[in-house]
């Protein structure tokens, strides 16, 4: 289907609505036939953007700002399904939403969503205990997926959304912003050509809201950046402590390169605790203990990341691109369960 300037993307949140332009200059987007191979033609493609709550537990933040691109002003809105239930295993601390008009603007449910043959492409960002539910209902309708990070909280489940989107023939693509930030790229400039001895990733913030899961995936992101920045990785210890009376949690993990380099990635949350990333590298040539600054680029993370997922659609990235981004993500979600498990044992 061919994104034009006609094409929107819908944003739902229990806060406010924004909409937002799609890359209008992307050509051939299509809605996959049933075969595996995503094949483009030339249609209009609707998005739609399912946004339950999003807080700044991650840091996240909406950078939809771009009047320079074309917009069509619709708005569909979606009332979840899912309801908190502190004794199921698979808690959600879903919203329930009304459906009355918000703003004067209709809303629509989360199963016309699903069923709507206009609607192509889903935009997932409600609380991580929800995405793996979210994903199946939207790949198995035979749309395509962006979701946040983590898609799933255990690696089975990945491996089997992954599988069915295959089958399906529609693209599933995880979110990946920490990678396309100016100081990580400026990170990965400086370790790049040097020979690692041992190094340290220590992440600190304030408690998380319910519903982002256990730390080895609320934190995927920085598992991300050593693995991007390091190769494949294997995990030999790892360990949590939690105080729950003073909401701390600190989990330590400890991993190694496919050439025996240690490294150590530490979570650690506690209300007021400050917001940082502290690294200490260390090389045959010399350390690295404080991440690169860099100038702002003049497009913000979130739209680079749409950019590359609307260019996946479009079929404009190689088969040998999508399967070393697959295989990276499934790697920090094995990672991530394999660390958990060792926390539990």
């Amino acid at each position: 289907m061919l994104l034009n300037k006609h094409s929107v993307f819908i944003l739902l949140s229990c806060f406010k609505i924004v909409v937002c332009p799609l890359y209008d200059q992307i050509k051939g987007l299509s809605k996959p036939s049933s075969q595996a191979q995503f094949q483009p033609q030339h249609t209009p493609i609707t998005i739609f953007k399912h946004y339950l709550f999003k807080t700044d537990g991650e840091g996240h933040g909406l950078d939809l700002a771009f009047p320079h691109w074309s917009v069509q002003w619709q708005v569909l809105m979606a009332q979840t399904s899912s309801v908190s239930n502190k004794s199921s295993v698979k808690e959600t601390h879903a919203f329930l939403r009304s459906l009355d008009p918000l703003q004067g603007v209709s809303q629509i449910s989360l199963e016309e969503a699903v069923r709507r043959e206009d609607i192509n492409v889903a935009f997932i960002c409600t609380e991580n205990l929800s995405h793996e539910d979210n994903i199946r209902k939207f790949l198995q309708a035979q749309k395509h997926v962006c979701v946040e990070y983590p898609m799933t909280m255990n690696y089975k489940a990945a491996v089997e959304l992954w599988d069915l989107a295959e089958e399906k023939g529609v693209i599933l693509h995880e979110e990946h912003i920490e990678l396309l930030s100016e100081d990580y790229i400026q990170l990965k400039r400086e370790v790049e050509g040097k020979t690692l001895q041992e190094g340290t990733l220590h992440f600190t913030g304030g408690a998380l809201k319910p519903g982002f899961g256990f730390p080895a995936f609320s934190g995927i992101a920085r598992l991300t950046w050593l693995v991007d920045l390091f190769g494949e990785l294997s995990v030999t210890a790892a360990a949590l402590e939690e105080d729950s009376t003073n909401g701390y949690s600190k989990m330590t993990a400890k991993l190694i390169t496919s050439d025996n380099r240690p490294l150590t990635w530490i979570e650690e949350r506690q209300p007021g605790l400050p917001r940082a990333k502290n690294i200490n590298f260390q090389f045959d040539s010399g350390s690295l203990t404080q991440i690169p600054t860099a100038p702002r680029g003049t497009v913000g993370i979130f739209m680079q990341d749409l950019i590359h997922f609307s260019t996946k659609l479009a079929g404009q990235v190689t088969p040998e691109e999508l399967t070393k981004e697959k295989v990276r993500v499934l790697h920090c979600l094995e990672l991530a369960d394999k660390i958990q498990q060792l926390c539990h044992s």
